[in-house]
């Protein structure tokens, strides 16, 4: 059985940055966009995903509100912040409104894939973009690289 995922970002070359990252993936499958918070709920409400993907800085509702809203209505998919922001106090933020995991952008091609597995099998994913442990990649998150770095290129300065 697939894997269903929720992308909710207001940036549409992100939307398609995150596609190619879950190439790998062939079971998983993203079946819904939003473009801000307010559109997640609705989404996660109709879709029941398994993982929700979420961009924090949005129009009309912010990810960690969107979130906060999910947890509070007792919906069972786990969210993921998908941010360019790094700070202890955001780590707090994300984790008091209920998300599970914490991917940077810039890492997405290193965590995003692992941070998925993870929150979909019940677990958390928090991890720090200066970690310095050294990092193994498996042979899923190299493809995923390769498809994260055409997506960057698609980027423009101040996208992510």
């Amino acid at each position: 059985m697939a894997v269903k995922i929720l992308v909710v970002d207001d940036h549409e070359v992100v939307h398609q940055g995150i596609q190619m990252i879950l190439q790998s993936r062939p079971d998983w499958q993203i079946v819904g966009q939003a473009n801000n918070g307010a559109e997640a709920i609705e989404m996660a409400q109709k879709l029941q995903p398994d993982a929700i993907i979420m961009d924090i800085t949005m129009p009309v509702m912010n990810g960690l509100e969107a979130t906060r809203q999910i947890t509070k209505l007792g919906l069972a998919s786990p969210v993921i912040i998908f941010t360019m922001h790094e700070s202890q106090g955001l780590l707090e933020s994300v984790q008091s409104a209920g998300g599970r995991g914490l991917v940077l952008k810039s890492r997405a091609a290193h965590d995003l894939i692992e941070a998925l597995e993870r929150i979909i099998n019940g677990g958390t994913y928090f991890r720090s973009g200066n970690n310095s442990q050294e990092e193994t990649h498996s042979a899923v998150a190299k493809k995923s690289e390769s498809g994260f770095m055409r997506f960057q290129a698609l980027l423009a300065p101040g996208l992510a």
